[in-house]
């Protein structure tokens, strides 16, 4: 019987916390967030064969994530049917990992208000980039999509963000700006 390799614990135990931030951005919510971490290294440690020694394991993981949170939320559409329409807002869950002043958390909170608002697949893609500076090429292999689709998606992003920030909705001026 062979044995599988095990993955790199060093490498491992330094992705949680990226895995973390990221399931938190995609599932918006810190318990359904550990849920997703938990389950992402329960199914690369099923798989662990299949992790190719050498390469980047941050992205693997970052793909088995991915495909995790897309199977359980065409789960959710499916089970949406039985559901009662009086469910609670799962964009309540933002949370700041920073302890900012009182003006920096409130900006913080519109951004993050804003980016909750995009897409789901302009925000994977915006976290990605912005969030685990990971490069185009490599967010295209997490997500199984065509770099031109995450340099689009990216644009669209970060231009629907600069729209929220240049026209704030009470008519006030904002005192942050996105830049590229």
């Amino acid at each position: 019987m062979a044995v599988d390799p095990p993955l790199p614990q060093p490498e491992l135990v330094a992705a949680i916390p990226r895995l973390r931030r990221y399931a938190r951005v995609l599932t918006g919510e810190p318990t359904r967030a550990d849920d997703l971490v938990q389950e992402t290294l329960a199914r690369a440690w099923e798989k662990r064969r299949l992790w190719a020694a050498g390469s980047d394991l941050r992205a693997w993981l970052f793909t088995i994530m991915h495909n995790v949170f897309v199977n359980q939320r065409a789960l959710a559409r499916r089970d949406a049917l039985n559901d009662s329409l009086d469910a609670d807002d799962a964009g309540a869950a933002w949370q700041i990992p920073v302890r900012p002043t009182q003006q920096t958390r409130v900006e913080l909170t519109e951004i993050m208000r804003e980016v909750q608002r995009l897409p789901n697949e302009q925000r994977e893609v915006l976290m990605l980039a912005a969030l685990e500076e990971m490069r185009y090429e490599e967010i295209a292999a997490v997500l199984a999509i065509p770099v031109g689709t995450v340099m689009s998606r990216l644009s669209r992003a970060r231009e629907k963000l600069r729209r929220a920030v240049a026209e704030p909705a009470s008519g006030e001026t904002v005192p942050f700006k996105i830049v590229k």
